[in-house]
């Protein structure tokens, strides 16, 4: 029987897999309502077909499926990285960053085939299902969301099974017994949680790894790349021009060829609760750094220092979900506007699972070898005003060293 008999079609964020094809089923037995699939390709390395086919089989009629590879990292995973933005100070936020994207596109497939509800398959325990939902409802405020997870009974694998082969739903022969952990993977990270990774003082096993080699395999030479910069996006690698998924996709194989961008992380969830990740970002990790590195000579002090202060509020929008969201956009702003003159060439060093900026170049930078000379400056700087700013800025200190003093007299 129907949950909503208003509901008369859902558009389902659809990969496929055991989890997806049940509440696909579910949805038509449950609602009674048309499922419209929609599949993004973000880069996570998977053959896409077989979720069309999949989908046939179970009667859906529309099918999407978009490769959003270029939208993901030019409109999302660059302008996240203006900002170098980390949650809890590591985490490069990439299943968070997505999420947004396939949101967004779901809305857009609502409106365009006429669905009145949009579906995820994200658990009621997790970030993502605020995530979507936000991002639902930022775009389109009257639409109805199905969680399944949180409406459901089939509480186990074992209860999805034998849904699944109660409506006979094909299931891959490796898909059957208990998967040790689960995994989400798009062209910026892997990200691994659950089973096995559970408990945070154990270390995680070594098949955990899908898109790095051990730090301690890597080679014993160090490899030697130059990212180019234009207004704080990464526009090219030793010199050969790239699109921004392309750039991501060569700055990965970087990374894994050298070890780079492993993490195992114990984080705070939005809900409430503590979780702990294994999460992977090759050719993320070296971005971060080498957009430090053209930072450092082009950002003026005050700017640079406003960013680091601005950071982690951006980061914590972006893992609650609040990408539409005005705060956001207006971080994003004025993150974007200090980035103007970030234009250059960052040299960068790497070495098992270390990546070391080496060197940097800009025709905007700031720094001035004639000021911070150990030699002769010829008058470009006049060392005896250090001691007026000293003083002035020692006012303060000595006023309240004064107080003290005198209090304690009187004491």
């Amino acid at each position: 029987m129907a949950r909503d008999a208003k509901i008369k079609k859902v558009v389902l964020a659809y990969s496929g897999g055991l989890d997806t094809s049940v509440i696909l089923k579910w949805l038509q037995t449950t609602y009674g309502c048309e499922v419209v699939t929609f599949t993004a390709d973000l880069g996570q390395g998977e053959e896409l077909e077989p979720a069309r086919k999949k989908a046939q089989m179970l009667g859906v009629k529309q099918i999407f499926i978009e490769d959003l590879r270029e939208e993901f990292v030019r409109d999302f995973v660059f302008p996240m990285f203006r900002a170098n933005a980390l949650y809890e100070g590591q985490y490069l936020l990439g299943t968070s960053i997505a999420r947004p994207l396939i949101a967004q596109k779901q809305i857009a497939i609502a409106e365009k085939v006429g669905a009145d509800a949009v579906c995820h398959g994200a658990t009621g325990k997790g970030n993502d299902q605020v995530r979507f939902e936000l991002t639902y409802y930022a775009l389109k405020p009257d639409i109805k969301v199905i969680a399944p997870w949180r409406e459901w009974d089939l509480t186990s694998r074992t209860r999805l099974i034998e849904f699944a082969e109660q409506h006979q739903i094909p299931i891959a022969k490796d898909k059957r017994g208990e998967a040790p952990f689960s995994v989400d993977a798009n062209l910026l990270h892997s990200s691994s949680e659950g089973k096995i990774l559970e408990d945070p003082w154990v270390e995680a096993d070594e098949i955990v790894y899908q898109r790095t080699i051990a730090p301690e395999t890597a080679p014993d030479k160090a490899t030697t790349i130059e990212v180019e910069f234009v207004r704080g996006d990464a526009v090219a690698i030793n010199g050969k021009t790239l699109s921004p998924a392309a750039l991501l996709t060569k700055l990965n194989e970087f990374g894994k060829a050298n070890g780079i961008g492993r993490l195992d992380l114990v984080e705070n969830r939005f809900v409430g609760m503590k979780s702990r990740g294994v999460y992977e970002t090759p050719g993320g990790t070296i971005l971060l750094a080498a957009h430090r590195g053209i930072e450092s000579i082009t950002l003026d002090r005050g700017a640079m220092h406003l960013k680091d202060d601005l950071m982690p509020r951006y980061a914590e929008l972006i893992y609650y979900g609040f990408w539409f969201s005005p705060a956001r956009e207006m971080l994003q702003a004025l993150i974007d506007k200090s980035l103007e003159n970030v234009t250059g060439t960052v040299r960068i060093k790497l070495y098992k699972g270390n990546v070391t900026v080496i060197g940097r170049k800009s025709p905007n930078s700031l720094y001035s070898l004639k000021h911070v000379t150990f030699e002769d400056d010829q008058g470009a700087y006049n060392q005896r005003d250090a001691a007026g700013f000293i003083k002035l800025n020692a006012l303060r200190l000595r006023l309240a060293a004064v107080a003290r003093q005198a209090k304690k007299k009187k004491g």
